[in-house]
């Protein structure tokens, strides 16, 4: 039988709607009940709470009417350990993933967590990943709102959406996506803007500050400099992206190999290689070595296909510059 202590903090967690602890404490019982001997108890508690946990994660969110398209859902299979990122920022990830676990302790206090991230830098430098990493860690679903389908030249039509959007997010807990942001979060006062985006800018500014849901709101832009400046006060925290270092790059490369890294590796022209190139861009070239090796039936990539694949990948960044 549960001890009286976890009975009660099992009510408490319930009633402060923090399911996080809900399952920490059920487990907590379940090893209990199974250190009392009482095995059959502690496999169905257990059951139990992985079963909800599957249920929570697995919900889509699906939107009525035209809005059926705007949002796509998902259940990031992304652990934190995947993320090769400079320590400080990877320690300002694990904060945000802290807070919200503890957010029950913040609030005793009248403090919130952090839940309203902009993430800003380079095309491929990981602010999707970490959006999925966010979600996976926190064990709710990804919801990316599909900018280029949200914003539209019909007077009203955006806010309107935006509103409903916003709506969601109040009544469905989860990890929202805006990518593309500077979309709709460009600077109001340059010239080339119309009346219709300053509104829909506006509304947008408004509802993110109106927001009081338990869900986490993620902006993310590879144009900063475009953002308006009225932007950032309304996050609690802006996360910098760039381009990986040469240590960061062999971590990477590291990491994906995983089983197909040769044992023997000229890392200095390996690096060199990749010099220039984005976190995406390494995943691509990587993931090529890799199925050329499979279908070469190799059990490891060689160097000289690794370093072509690098190569490759920094011949075609360098001629989209051009053009």
């Amino acid at each position: 039988m549960a001890t009286a202590e976890q009975i009660k903090s099992l009510i408490r967690s319930h009633f402060s709607d923090n399911p996080e602890r809900f399952y920490t404490i059920a487990l907590q019982v379940a090893a209990h009940e199974a250190s009392q001997g009482h095995g059959a108890v502690a496999h169905d508690i257990r059951q139990i709470v992985e079963k909800s946990r599957k249920q929570k994660r697995s919900r889509v969110l699906q939107f009525k009417g035209d809005l059926s398209y705007l949002v796509l859902s998902e259940d990031p299979q992304v652990p934190i350990a995947s993320l090769v990122l400079p320590v400080e920022l990877k320690q300002r990830i694990e904060r945000v993933l802290h807070e919200y676990k503890q957010q029950h302790k913040l609030k005793a206090h009248g403090l919130s967590h952090r839940r309203k991230i902009l993430m800003a830098g380079p095309p491929g430098t990981g602010k999707t990943m970490s959006a999925k990493v966010l979600a996976h860690e926190l064990q709710l679903p990804l919801h990316t709102i599909q900018i280029d389908k949200l914003v539209t030249k019909f007077m009203g039509e955006t806010t309107a959406k935006l509103r409903q959007i916003f709506d969601l997010i109040q009544q469905e807990g989860g990890v929202y996506l805006f990518d593309e942001f500077d979309a709709i979060g460009g600077e109001r006062s340059m010239d080339n803007d119309v009346g219709e985006m300053r509104r829909d800018l506006n509304a947008f500014l408004q509802f993110i500050e109106q927001d009081k849901s338990d869900s986490l709101i993620v902006a993310a832009t590879n144009s900063p400099r475009l953002l308006d400046r009225a932007l950032y006060r309304r996050f609690d925290d802006v996360l910098y992206f760039t381009d990986p270092e040469p240590e960061f790059r062999k971590a990477l490369i590291q990491n994906i190999l995983a089983s197909f890294l040769p044992k023997r590796i000229n890392w200095e022209t390996v690096v060199e290689k990749s010099e220039g190139l984005s976190h995406a861009e390494i995943d691509y070239a990587c993931r090529d070595a890799i199925k050329q090796s499979i279908l070469a039936d190799k059990q490891c990539v060689n160097e000289a296909l690794l370093n072509n694949m690098l190569e490759e990948r920094s011949n075609a960044l360098q001629a989209k510059m051009v053009h």
